[in-house]
C-alpha cells in the first residue's frame, strides 16, 4: 500500500508538472544507497594513475586532481605514496537479489535479500561492440576454463594482422583470467582478465571484466541461477537516509542520445526534489561527468541535517 502511494504521489506530480505518462515511465528509479567513499591508499610498485584508478572506479585524472598530482604524464606515482581516493557512487535502485550492472557507471553490484554486499569496478565493451542491456541469470561456473575464440574476434585477429587463435588454453595468457561465470545472455560472462588497467574502463569485447580479486569474490558468492540484469543509467540521482542529496552523471559511452540534464529536472521534479537541490551545483555535476556521487542539496538543507 505504502508503494502504490507513493507511486500515486509521482504520477500526480508529474501530471501537474506537465510530464506525459511516457516521460514519467521512462525515469530512472530515485535511489538511497551509496558504495565506495574515502580510501587512504599506500601505492604499490608499478602504479599507476591509470591503474588506481581502475581498482576503486575513479578516472585517472579525478586521482591526480584529488592528490595535486600533475597529469596528464606517465602517470606514475612513488612505491609508498599516500593517496586519497574518493570514490563514492550511487546504487541503482531496482534489485533485491542478485547481480545488477549499470554500464555507463562501470559498476556492478551484488546484492542478496535487498541488502548491497559487495560493490566492484567492471571493465565493458567498446562503443563498436557494446555490452547488452537486459536480464540474465549465471548459468555456469569455471575455473582455468579455456577461450574458445568466437569467429567475430577470430575477423577483429585477421583484419588487425595478430595471429588469428582458435582457442586459448588455461594459463597466464588467457585473457579469461582464471573464473569465469556464463550468463544466459549467449556469449557473455563475467570473468577475470589480463589486463587490470582495462577495469573501469570501455575496452572488451562486451564481456564484463573484472580484477582477479573481485572475481574470485564474486564467483565464490553466487551460484548458478543467480539473476541479474545490465541496465544503462548514466545519471543516479539519491536521497540518502540521513537527507543529502547526491547526483552522479557519466557519459552516454554508446550514444543513446541521452539528455542528463533534462533527466536530472524531471527527475527532481517527480520526486519533489526540485527546490532542496542547489541547480548550480547540479548543473556543474552534469557538465563535468566525472562519475563520482556529489552532493547536490542547497546549503540550508545541509544545516538542517546538522552538517556544516
Amino acid at each position: 500500500m505504502k508503494t502504490l502511494l507513493a507511486r500515486t504521489g509521482r504520477l500526480a506530480l508529474c501530471l501537474l508538472a506537465g510530464f506525459s505518462l511516457t516521460a514519467w515511465a521512462d525515469l530512472p528509479p530515485l535511489s538511497r544507497l551509496l558504495a565506495g567513499g574515502n580510501t587512504l591508499y599506500t601505492a604499490q610498485p608499478g602504479d599507476t594513475l591509470i591503474g588506481i584508478g581502475a581498482r576503486f572506479g575513479v578516472s585517472p585524472i579525478l586521482v591526480a586532481q584529488q592528490n595535486a598530482i600533475p597529469y596528464p604524464g606517465k602517470g606514475a606515482v612513488r612505491n609508498g605514496q599516500r593517496l586519497r581516493i574518493h570514490h563514492p557512487h550511487i546504487v541503482p535502485n531496482g534489485l533485491d537479489d542478485g547481480v545488477l550492472i549499470n554500464i555507463p557507471q562501470r559498476m556492478l553490484f551484488h546484492f542478496n535479500g535487498g541488502r548491497l554486499i559487495a560493490s566492484y569496478p567492471v571493465g565493458l565493451g567498446k562503443p563498436s561492440w557494446p555490452t547488452p542491456e537486459g536480464e540474465f541469470r549465471i548459468v555456469s561456473r569455471a575455473k582455468d576454463k579455456t577461450w574458445i575464440v568466437p569467429r567475430s574476434i577470430q575477423e577483429e585477429m585477421r583484419r588487425e594482422g595478430r595471429p588469428v587463435l582458435q582457442e586459448v588454453p588455461p594459463g597466464p595468457n588467457n585473457p579469461l583470467g582464471k573464473h569465469w561465470l556464463g550468463l544466459s545472455l549467449w556469449g557473455y560472462g563475467i570473468h577475470g582478465t589480463l589486463a587490470p588497467t582495462s577495469i573501469y574502463q570501455f575496452r572488451s569485447h562486451g564481456c564484463i571484466r573484472l580484477h582477479a580479486d573481485n572475481i574470485a569474490e564474486l564467483f565464490n558468492a553466487v551460484e548458478v541461477s543467480t539473476p541479474g540484469r545490465l541496465i544503462y543509467q548514466p545519471v543516479l540521482l539519491a536521497v540518502a537516509d540521513d537527507g543529502r542529496i547526491l547526483l552522479e552523471v557519466h557519459r552516454d559511452i554508446y550514444n543513446k542520445g541521452i539528455n542528463p540534464a533534462r533527466i536530472v529536472r524531471n527527475l527532481a521534479e517527480a520526486h519533489g526534489l526540485s527546490d532542496r537541490i542547489d541547480w548550480s551545483v547540479a548543473d556543474a555535476v552534469v557538465v563535468a561527468q566525472d562519475g563520482v556521487a556529489r552532493e547536490v542539496g542547497r546549503a540550508e538543507q545541509n544545516l538542517w541535517n546538522g552538517e556544516t
